[in-house]
């Protein structure tokens, strides 16, 4: 059992308040990804978890034992806390072998020699490189170091493992095949896994949960689909999603027990059972029409509920192309799978699921109308 609580935690670096009333739960088996742009505070967050930094303020607790208090200023020393870290830097010890290095924290435990072989050649059947085993760190790959980095890590079989973007220094082959090889270690083990990464593609492939960082603060914990799907608010909008989602200038009114939006797309009107429990201002109030651009279908044929725009630019890009459209004085983004061609200025037609589409109070850039 591993299930971490965090409970109002603060952390200052002298007048710099990195965390603010951080509030976060992690369920036992959790693979948790903590997400935002650097200097949010997720790093840090890792580390106060780990014992290596000291929040101000706060308790901690790790199945329910507290392992900060910062109120009795007590604080479990990182060896208490049953976890192993693995950092963006491999940090192999580069005069020991693949097996030597593996077995450094084993033996430190006293484990006995048959028990020590015995993990080592688990951890290294699980990231796939037992053939490296008598191999010293210079004798290998970045991509080889930093899968004996985590084999070293899950032999001990910790109950939490702590994983501080340890994909950022691999190429982006070689990251998606060590995404594949985190997602079945966390189902092999069933471990606790908190994973710290500036990559939305590498949180929303690998995570059971993210929790989405702003400027030292939490600003949204949901699974992988809701966070994408329903950004809480514009700023988060604007973070996930690659290409990033299309933003469009609007006029909202509740009334009648429905929502009615206009903007110069279209109009919509949206039930309440769609509305998120943010207050909505009485009579008309500015709108942020939010469409992602794979939810944008192009048709060359006029039919009714398709609206006309022109084509601003055609971006083929492989597997995927993008397309700018323009109609009256906004733009926006379509992704349309395969390589398509429309001419610059060409009059298409475009429709979108109104289910999909986000709503946010212009004012105060929460969500008000969630995807479905």
């Amino acid at each position: 059992m591993s299930r971490i609580e965090l409970k109002h935690i603060d952390k200052f670096y002298g007048d710099n308040h990195v965390l603010r009333d951080i509030n976060l739960v992690i369920e036992d088996g959790d693979f948790m990804t903590l997400l935002g742009p650097s200097g949010c505070g997720k790093t840090t967050t890792l580390r106060v978890v780990s014992g290596l930094e000291k929040p101000q303020n706060g308790i901690m607790t790790i199945d329910g034992e507290e392992m900060i208090n910062a109120d009795l200023a007590y604080y479990a020393e990182p060896s208490k806390r049953g976890l192993n870290l693995v950092f963006q830097s491999y940090a192999l010890w580069p005069h020991m072998t693949v097996k030597e290095n593996i077995a450094f924290g084993l033996k430190i435990k006293k484990l006995s020699k048959e028990e020590i072989d015995r993990r080592i050649k688990e951890a290294l059947r699980m990231m796939r490189i037992e053939e490296y085993i008598d191999r010293y760190p210079n004798e290998l790959s970045g991509g080889q170091q930093q899968r004996v980095a985590i084999a070293r890590a899950v032999a001990s079989n910790p109950k939490l493992l702590l994983l501080d973007e340890p994909l950022s220094n691999l190429d982006a082959r070689l990251r998606v095949d060590m995404r594949s090889e985190l997602q079945r270690i966390h189902k092999e083990l069933g471990t606790t896994i908190i994973y710290v990464t500036h990559d939305q593609v590498e949180a929303l492939t690998m995570s059971t949960k993210i929790a989405l960082f702003k400027a030292g603060e939490l600003s949204q914990v949901a699974a992988p689909m809701e966070l994408y799907m329903n950004p809480i608010d514009l700023e988060a909008a604007d973070f996930i999603g690659n290409p990033r989602i299309n933003f469009l200038e609007g006029k909202a009114q509740y009334k009648d027990g429905k929502l009615h939006v206009k903007c110069e797309l279209n109009e919509y009107t949206f039930d309440k059972a769609d509305m998120t429990d943010e207050e909505v201002p009485d009579g008309e109030f500015d709108c942020v029409v939010a469409i992602r651009p794979e939810q944008v279908h192009i048709f060359e044929e006029a039919a009714p509920g398709r609206v006309a725009v022109q084509v601003y630019a055609n971006q083929p890009a492989g597997s995927e192309t993008l397309v700018s459209l323009k109609i009256g004085n906004s733009d926006f983004l379509s992704k349309q799978i395969g390589l398509i061609h429309y001419a610059l200025d060409q009059e298409v037609f475009v429709e979108i699921p109104e289910e999909k589409i986000n709503i946010y109070n212009a004012k105060t850039t929460r969500l008000i109308k969630r995807a479905r």
